[in-house]
């Protein structure tokens, strides 16, 4: 062989030595940048991505009653943990009962739900009568005044007004159709134990009756409405003269807007048949506690027993 041609071969020999030890330290499998079978692109190796921890969720507290609820003079008693849904305790909770002016919160949502609270109502005779020759409650209207049903809400639910009750009903198509609205409204919302003859409550009729629980369910449906809810945590409302009212100061009835810290409504009631009646909602640490009290014996023992079965149900954990 000529020498120039064994130099050729030499090299060639140690260029192919070169390319297989270069392979040969290439780790199969560990390349660092892989090709898609499916096109040319490059696909770089997976990021590992820092791991981020979800948000702890909160956890609403369920109250869960230990041991018996305190005793008390009512007929009936309901007690709800509204943020739960949670019972807390059923004293005769389903057994219908005459609920007084309770009656009041129905007949105010039918008001806020259905009606243009700009309009003007005019005292009648008729209103100024039921409360004055029945012996019910007042907000002590002028017959002749000219007053907004937001306005009469206030008379209403206050002082529980049954001549607002009777003015609010004489404008809004009749004391009967008014009746007839407040007992569909109580079929749509499931208050199968609940019937109305009345728009105020101011009555002896068997057939106007309700129970603790389906007064405990109407409530916390009412108190989502901000309008109501504003109304019955209101202890006091001045409605000043114009040229078509008087002025007027109504005052709550419930007396434990302005003693038991955190109540926060609704609407009391009494008649001789139906005793002393009130349901109540308050906020302590976050919890919101609605119950309902049917047929106490009076009505220092009323607001006792709404203040026994509060205090024990904010103690619950």
């Amino acid at each position: 062989m000529k020498p120039h041609f064994l130099l050729f071969l030499s090299v060639l020999l140690v260029l192919i030595l070169a390319i297989i030890s270069l392979f040969t330290l290439m780790p199969l499998g560990k390349q660092s940048f892989a090709t898609n079978r499916y096109n040319s692109h490059i696909i770089p190796p997976p990021v590992s991505m820092p791991t981020v921890s979800p948000p702890t969720p909160t956890v609403q507290t369920v109250l869960t009653a230990q041991g018996p609820a305190p005793t008390i003079a009512a007929s009936a008693a309901y007690l709800l943990d509204a943020d739960t849904g949670h019972m807390l305790t059923d004293i005769n909770g389903e057994k219908p009962l005459p609920m007084a002016s309770t009656t009041k919160i129905m007949t105010a949502l039918i008001v806020i739900q259905t009606s243009d609270l700009d309009q003007l109502v005019s005292i009648k005779q008729d209103a100024y009568d039921r409360a004055h020759n029945n012996g019910g409650s007042s907000a002590n209207l002028v017959v002749g005044d000219q007053i907004s049903l937001k306005d009469l809400l206030y008379g209403l639910l206050l002082p529980s007004g049954d001549d607002a009750a009777t003015a609010i009903a004489d404008e809004l198509g009749g004391t009967q159709a008014f009746v007839e609205r407040m007992n569909l409204f109580a079929y749509r919302l499931h208050l199968f134990q609940t019937h109305y003859s009345t728009v105020d409550g101011l009555t002896n009729d068997e057939n106007h009756y309700s129970t603790a629980y389906d007064l405990v369910q109407l409530a916390q449906y009412a108190m989502h409405i901000p309008l109501f809810a504003q109304i019955v945590q209101t202890p006091e409302y001045t409605l000043a003269a114009t040229a078509q009212h008087h002025s007027y100061n109504w005052v709550t009835t419930n007396t434990l807007l302005t003693t038991y810290p955190g109540m926060i409504g609704i609407k009391t009631g009494y008649t001789g048949k139906a005793g002393w009646c009130i349901v109540f909602a308050a906020m302590h640490a976050n919890h919101e506690l609605i119950g309902a009290i049917l047929d106490s014996p009076s009505e220092y023992q009323r607001h006792q027993d709404a203040t026994s079965l509060l205090n024990w149900g904010f103690s619950l954990q």
